[in-house]
């Protein structure tokens, strides 16, 4: 019984947090604060970073799931809240230096540029989607509900893993057109 209470507690939270994350990033994203006359400086040396952290979010995704399929729950649990917290990491500074940077934009033509854009449509369509399917299968897991957990893992890792994996992906390939 209190292990249902525990994923009602939070079924709110995580309603809450999938809209609200999306609808704060896509509003901070038309922010920019030095267009709104804030003497604040573009940061341009953001984007390796937290290109960087979408790296190590993927090889920790990786690592989380051997440790578990290892019967390291511990490693595991460990490493699932390390890459929660590198993903709000990646997160702030991604809001950061859009609120502070002119947007980029591609410059690749032909093939690559569709290439470039299917990758760049699909990885923001599923950080989207990976919000709550993270929290739930971060909540089944607190609520020691491991089977639905493992259900939903198994949906949400692919996710997740590819988010994480395409935001380098897409890093790479708009690197050469930062100013």
């Amino acid at each position: 019984m209190e292990n249902n209470l525990i994923e009602q507690k939070y079924n709110k939270w995580i309603l809450v947090l999938s809209i609200a994350i999306p609808l704060v990033v896509a509003l901070l994203f038309t922010v920019n604060l030095r267009k709104l006359g804030y003497d604040v400086a573009p940061m341009t040396f953001l984007p390796p970073i937290y290109a960087t952290i979408n790296g190590i979010t993927a090889m920790v995704l990786v690592a989380a799931v051997l440790a578990i399929k290892n019967g390291k729950r511990q490693l595991h649990e460990n490493l699932m809240k390390t890459a929660i917290a590198l993903s709000v990491a990646f997160l702030a500074m991604y809001v950061a230096y859009h609120m502070t940077s002119d947007s980029t934009k591609f410059g690749g033509e032909g093939t690559i540029k569709y290439v470039y854009f299917f990758i760049l449509l699909t990885h923001i369509l599923l950080s989207i989607i990976v919000i709550p399917l993270v929290l739930i299968t971060y909540v089944r897991a607190l609520a020691k509900k491991f089977d639905k957990h493992k259900k939903i893992a198994k949906i949400t890792f692919p996710i997740w893993l590819y988010v994480a994996v395409t935001g380098v992906i897409v890093y790479l390939m708009i690197s050469p057109y930062y100013v």
